[in-house]
């Protein structure tokens, strides 16, 4: 697991305490694209959180980007983001 990867973990892990977390590394599709070519990365995530219950797709994803700020647009330059409460999974 990339060093980024992992700071991606912890700090979602932190904010929103997920029961199930995967984040998968997708930069190396990106190789030359205009964003990558500052070091930015481009991600995966699906997340199942009891944070997101009663929210919809637009709050999870600020819950989500809110976490991540510090890494934007430095170490994330795309994020793609599948966020559920437990009772959708």
């Amino acid at each position: 697991m990339s060093e980024r990867v992992q700071q991606i973990e912890a700090k979602l892990r932190a904010a929103l305490e997920p029961e199930s977390l995967d984040i998968i590394d997708d930069s190396h599709k990106h190789a030359g694209h205009a964003g990558s070519k500052g070091g930015a990365g481009h991600f995966d995530l699906t997340i199942v959180s009891d944070k997101f219950s009663g929210m919809n797709t637009i709050g999870r994803h600020r819950l989500i980007y809110d976490a991540l700020s510090e890494m934007m647009p430095g170490e994330i330059h795309a994020l793609s983001i599948k966020a559920f409460s437990p009772e959708e999974i």
